[in-house]
């Protein structure tokens, strides 16, 4: 029997409702979100978006157009936002929202027909007469607006540019849409969930610059060989998420370890210390950062003399002399000191009392600290201590749990200052 085969064991994951959706965060808890599917093919794929915005905690109701049943069932999307499909308007006018009133419209997919229609004022059909009513609220500042336009690209004419730039103008809000095979398609659905997430998000990091880090930072011992930590930026990654779906512009710098950002998170993937220190300067030199998470594991020691080429192989023995590596943060630190800095100390062989000691003598340079030892690892899952010199420190286990709890902490820095 192979891999594929089926053996007839019964399933071993945890159960779960059959519409109900393991959740990946609280982002959109306690939202209610209006789902628009237009007529256009990517109309398959809003069942889809319906969970993914659920799985953020959010209530969905979908109004299908007739169009948009050619693409989707109505019953595929009743299943998915576990709630009744509104298809036509009766005399509970669904239009008006007055009994559920929504904290978001999200047009996806966005067709040609209904950018204009939206644009000009005509409600002719269910889909949108609902959008002319949230073009109304949203002109009082009750709800938010959302197009994903998906269309051929020689549908990409002055009457829908001419009519996306009204509606931008009245406050509607157009995501970037996914450019492949000379058509705007729809995005995935993490990226729907995330703009929407973003465009909803009160905290107070929202558009406000903050420059990550995260990963090794190898230095060179020839010309293919490398010194380098196990460390895989994975946290970094997280850390730089999180922003984003607060709000946050977040620039992650990141280390070339195991860990690949998704194309979505702004990020440049460095090779050595020397991109590392040369990026950081540029960024800083180029944009003003509110705040930097320096979560990289950045080499402390480089090899005094770099052999060009490849060192011979087969030698009995091998001497590195190594030098010390320039402070980075050190560095930071003395350029720019209105800068809020998160910085990481790690150690091992330590005791915790002592850990937690040599993190809090940073203190004074640094606002927010963020401490750990290789002694704390449970079952693969990283223990860490959140420190500022406002409150006693704060044990948090879990890479996700770690990167909130930075953020929720960097996010009242923010609002104290």
């Amino acid at each position: 029997m192979s891999f594929f085969d089926w053996d007839f064991s019964p399933p071993k994951s945890e159960p779960l409702g059959d519409h109900d959706v393991s959740f990946s965060g609280d982002h959109l808890k306690g939202k209610k979100i209006a789902l628009i599917v237009s007529g256009g093919i990517a109309a398959m794929k809003s069942p889809l978006i319906a969970r993914a915005l659920r799985k953020e905690g959010a209530e969905v109701t979908a109004f299908l157009s007739e169009e948009g049943k050619r693409y989707v069932g109505p019953d595929a999307l009743a299943w998915s936002t576990k709630k009744d499909i509104i298809t036509s308007l009766t005399h509970s006018a669904e239009h008006l929202s007055d009994d559920v009133r929504f904290d978001a419209y999200i047009v996806a997919p966005a067709t040609y027909n209904i950018i204009n229609k939206m644009a000009h004022g005509i409600a002719d059909t269910p889909s949108s007469t609902v959008l002319a009513s949230a073009l109304g609220r949203m002109e009082k500042k009750e709800t938010k607006i959302i197009v994903c336009p998906t269309m051929h690209g020689s549908m990409h004419n002055s009457v829908l540019i001419e009519s996306c730039k009204k509606l931008k103008g009245l406050g509607v809000q157009f995501m970037l849409p996914r450019d492949d095979y000379g058509k705007h398609n729809i995005p995935e659905e993490e990226v729907v969930v995330t703009y929407l997430c973003r465009s909803l998000s009160q905290s107070s990091l929202k558009n406000k610059n903050i420059l990550v880090t995260g990963g090794p930072t190898p230095v060179a011992i020839d010309g293919i060989r490398r010194l380098t930590n196990h460390f895989t930026g994975a946290l970094g990654g997280m850390i730089a998420r999180e922003l984003i779906l607060r709000g946050a512009d977040a620039f992650l710098i990141n280390g070339a370890g195991k860990y690949t950002p998704p194309y979505w998170i702004p990020h440049q993937t460095i090779k050595t210390f020397e991109e590392y220190r040369d990026l950081i300067d540029k960024s800083l030199s180029e944009k003003k950062f509110t705040a930097g998470i320096f979560s990289s594991s950045v080499a402390d020691y480089a090899p005094v003399n770099l052999q060009e080429g490849k060192m011979p192989s087969g030698k009995k023995k091998l001497l590195l002399e190594l030098r010390p590596t320039e402070k980075i943060i050190e560095k930071v630190r003395k350029s720019h000191k209105d800068f809020l800095m998160v910085t990481f100390k790690y150690e091992e062989n330590i005791s915790k009392e002592a850990l937690l000691k040599k993190a809090g003598n940073r203190l004074k340079d640094y606002p927010l600290i963020i401490a750990n030892r290789k002694e704390d690892f449970i079952d693969g899952e990283q223990v860490a201590w959140i420190m500022t010199s406002k409150q006693e420190p704060k044990r948090v286990q879990g890479k996700k749990e770690i990167a909130n709890a930075i953020i929720d902490s960097l996010e009242l820095l923010v609002e104290k200052r």
